[in-house]
């Protein structure tokens, strides 16, 4: 089921509660708990007031949705969500999340940012930044929430040497896209024209005479970052043809390229396992833990798990009660029970989550068995 059909306007899943702690809401989880299909999780990140509404409402395929800031403060507070059907992938929802803008003095709360910066990484297939300008030492500066990434995240939970922990992020972080605004330099590098990912991959070019604060940032980007791509985005002012096709460019991009979001393992997860992902993250944050994706698909697993137990016992009996009509032969309700079994087994095995040792299903088996010896004593009563 895919949901955006539905939503006529972005909602927030996750916002600050009354004591200024991160939450998911509910309204937001419901949604993502009716998107049955693979999700395309695509993030904007970045300063306020730097134009990252605008680029989600393209995506989105909409005029307005997100709100768009035009006074000094940051508009978007918390993370907002706009689940529509992917208009590439049948089959897959586009989920976009735009972040609350990075920068703003008025929070007074610089790790309320850092923590919006590691859940947008953390749920995300495909992360975008944006920024305003040239991609200079001035904007990596600004970009200092990647260099936090280790110590506010952990793939493993056992500590890794730094040589591994480099190779474990890339393998679960999520495409990097960075969208320059305002950019109106030519793409040379001294008389030789260069294209706009060479651009990008020149900044990040590490310089042994320079210092580690120069390098620190475009060391994490290299390395946390295995996928990188740098859209140009002249200035939106006047809206002319060459601005617009520079978004529609970014926009294809992102519909043609954006993966599906994946965690440790390969595992594809759908839009019910995006929300319980993100109130396991919340939760850690909330505990004053550092999010652990290891422990994380732990805990899905769980979640998933033990809801796929309940949905298929639940199909089970609604089925049953509607087939088996007491009344009948005990063999007649042996078949009955062995057809609907079967199905039951479908819904569980589409909606479980890293079942490898089948200890769920197994225990979905000894409750069909319960209620099956439960339906043989209720027949032989009444007969």
């Amino acid at each position: 089921m895919a949901c955006g059909r539905l939503m006529s306007a972005p909602v927030c899943p996750i916002e600050n509660d009354e004591n200024g702690q991160l939450h998911v809401r509910k309204e937001a989880k419901d949604i993502l708990d009716g998107i049955t299909e693979p999700v395309v999780v695509v993030s904007v990140v970045g300063l306020y007031h730097t134009g990252k509404s605008y680029l989600m409402n393209r995506l989105a395929g909409q005029q307005s949705g997100f709100a768009l800031g035009s006074t000094i403060e940051s508009k978007t507070k918390g993370i907002w969500m706009w689940c529509v059907p992917h208009p590439y992938e049948e089959g897959q929802t586009l989920v976009l999340l735009d972040t609350e803008g990075l920068g703003d003095v008025r929070k007074g709360d610089e790790k309320h940012d850092t923590w919006i910066f590691c859940l947008a990484v953390l749920l995300s297939s495909t992360l975008v930044y944006n920024s305003l300008g040239v991609i200079d030492n001035t904007a990596l500066e600004k970009l200092h929430y990647v260099t936090e990434l280790t110590e506010n995240i952990r793939v493993k939970a056992e500590e890794s040497q730094d040589e591994e922990k480099s190779a474990d992020f890339m393998r679960v972080f999520p495409s990097f896209v960075w969208a320059v605004r305002d950019f109106t330099l030519e793409l040379k590098i001294g008389n030789e024209p260069i294209t706009s990912d060479e651009y990008l991959e020149s900044a990040l070019t590490l310089k042994s005479v320079e210092t580690e604060q120069y390098n620190l940032p475009r060391r994490c980007l290299r390395h946390f970052f295995a996928v990188r791509k740098r859209m140009e985005e002249l200035t939106e002012k006047d809206l002319d043809s060459e601005f617009l096709e520079q978004a529609n460019i970014f926009c294809h991009y992102i519909y043609e390229c954006a993966d599906p979001k994946t965690v440790s393992g390969g595992r594809v997860i759908t839009g019910t396992a995006l929300g319980n992902l993100a109130e396991v993250y919340v939760e850690a944050i909330r505990s004053g833990n550092v999010p652990c994706l290891e422990n994380a698909v732990v805990s899905l697993a769980k979640i998933q798990n033990v809801r796929a137990v309940d949905e298929a016992l639940q199909f089970y009996m609604i089925e049953m009660l509607k087939m088996a009509l007491l009344p009948m032969r005990p063999e007649e309700l042996s078949d009955i029970h062995t057809d609907v079994e079967k199905k039951a087994i479908e819904v569980f095995i589409t909606m479980s989550f890293n079942d490898n040792d089948q200890i769920y299903q197994r225990e979905l088996m000894v409750k069909y068995l319960l209620t099956q010896k439960a339906q043989m004593s209720s027949m032989s009563m009444q007969t």
